[in-house]
């Protein structure tokens, strides 16, 4: 299992009051959703296909790369933030210390949370919401896209600022990248304080996982 392939999962249909299929991803059909549908959750069930990805994810970087895999309620304490309704909790810690860790937590939502390198919190969905409109499948590519980033070295973290401090990072994919930065007033200083120290010794930034070293025959 070198390649990391997401696991055939059936197909999922969901249907509307009156009987009808629901086409999520395609419902508005580029146009603004109807106000009644912000901050309404009518299949929450759809997205279960993430757990399955998580374990596929979980499943490959444990026999692929050099790491120690610890799972328990503590490691949910790498999130910024308590996850209220987590069931499981999964930490992947590169034995290599200039390699950023992930951590993932399975929501009876149902959902993923993940927590990349120290101080990045990833929600998938972002929103379930009827009016955004979104896919497991779309969930799962995002999902596989950051994990794959932090594997590859191609995620990096940064603390900005003192008086008003804000994290940051930026992440490279196949197909592009993306970025973002948050004012962290309610993070513990003493996590920024140790993250700060942590990146600015990394040289160049977060390092590619080492894979594991192969069997030797006889």
């Amino acid at each position: 299992m070198s390649t990391y392939h997401r696991p055939a999962i059936e197909p999922l249909e969901f249907r509307d009051a009156e009987g009808n299929v629901i086409p999520y991803g395609e419902r508005w059909g580029g146009g603004s959703p109807p106000e009644d549908t912000y901050s309404v959750d009518t299949h929450p069930e759809r997205f279960a296909p993430l757990h399955a990805v998580a374990e596929a994810l979980i499943a490959h970087l444990g026999e692929v790369y050099d790491v120690e895999v610890t799972e328990g309620s503590e490691v949910a304490q790498d999130f910024n933030h308590p996850i209220d309704d987590a069931v499981r909790a999964v930490r992947i810690q590169p034995r290599s210390p200039a390699c950023a860790a992930l951590t993932f937590a399975f929501s009876s939502y149902p959902g993923v949370h993940l927590h990349a390198g120290l101080l990045h919190d990833f929600r998938y969905p972002g929103c379930g919401c009827d009016a955004c409109d979104e896919t497991w499948e779309g969930q799962a590519e995002e999902l596989e896209r950051y994990v794959l980033a932090v594997v590859g070295g191609r995620f990096q973290e940064e603390v900005r600022g003192l008086l008003r401090t804000s994290v940051a990072f930026a992440a490279e994919f196949p197909d592009g990248s993306a970025s973002g930065e948050l004012f962290a007033p309610n993070m513990p200083k003493e996590r920024l304080r140790a993250a700060r120290r942590t990146l600015r010794s990394l040289d160049g930034g977060w390092a590619p996982w080492p894979r594991k070293a192969p069997l030797a025959e006889g």
